[in-house]
């Protein structure tokens, strides 16, 4: 009798935890680009029936290998996208133009590479507007991609960065080429993580990220993939994003 009991007593609270579940799932797929608890996210990939990648570079420190890598990209007929922060941008304004003008894409990574999730909306405003005005003034092309350093976010900051017209974009898949691997492990971490519609994260500036890329690059394509820049990989609209921060397109009806 006891057992009978207890199996009754708890079983609104089994009930009311299996309502929070479906309501949590279907958050995900109201097409509002949250998941439980209506944390915002940003795009992590993209999803797509098509064998297409993109790959980004992240631009804080030093450009003693970008050159190289422009070389690379240019003789494999590859383009990417790089995410600078305005100090950079503004230290190194003949690579900004290099890089656009190599067919590249553009985003801002900040003004100051600060842990963007800690400040007030109004300093996200002036991070963004100072980082955006600084590589449009040496490009003149519009900004609409941003990253957050050290991939630190928050809800204000992606509503904030969304309010100023900008995608925040993360990524699927990480090189560690920051941890200072050595080519090859570089190589067989990427191309074993890749998938249609992932964003690969690189550095200008990795030790041996130039000596893995021309790997990377002939490994991708002998396995079909095609580069887009991540402006052309995204939907800008109709479009909703899984708990699992892949992007998706919204489904008619």
């Amino acid at each position: 009798m006891k057992l009978k009991k207890f199996s009754f007593s708890v079983l609104p609270l089994f009930l009311c935890v299996i309502t929070l579940l479906c309501v949590f799932a279907l958050a995900g797929l109201s097409g509002t680009g949250v998941y439980a608890g209506n944390k915002k996210l940003p795009i992590y990939s993209v999803e797509t029936d098509k064998k297409v990648v993109a790959i980004s570079f992240d631009c804080a420190w030093g450009t003693d290998y970008t050159d190289n890598l422009l070389s690379i990209m240019e003789e494999k007929k590859v383009v990417s996208t790089f995410f600078a922060v305005e100090f950079w941008v503004n230290k190194n304004k003949e690579f900004v133009k290099k890089i656009v003008d190599s067919g590249h894409g553009f985003g801002t990574h900040s003004s100051t590479h600060s842990h963007m999730s800690k400040l007030s909306k109004e300093k996200i405003i002036s991070e963004l507007s100072s980082s955006k005005k600084a590589i449009e003034n040496i490009t003149g092309k519009s900004v609409t991609l941003f990253r957050a350093p050290y991939g630190d976010y928050n809800d204000t900051l992606i509503e904030t960065a969304t309010s100023m017209g900008l995608f925040t974009v993360q990524w699927d898949v990480d090189s560690l080429d920051w941890k200072n691997l050595s080519a090859k492990e570089i190589k067989e971490r990427v191309l074993k993580k890749v998938k249609n519609g992932s964003i690969v994260l690189f550095h200008n500036n990795g030790l041996h990220t130039a000596e893995s890329l021309p790997m990377i690059i002939d490994g991708l394509k002998e396995s079909g993939y095609e580069f887009l820049k991540i402006e052309d990989l995204i939907y800008k609209e109709n479009f909703y994003i899984d708990v699992n921060g892949r992007q998706k397109p919204q489904k008619s009806g």
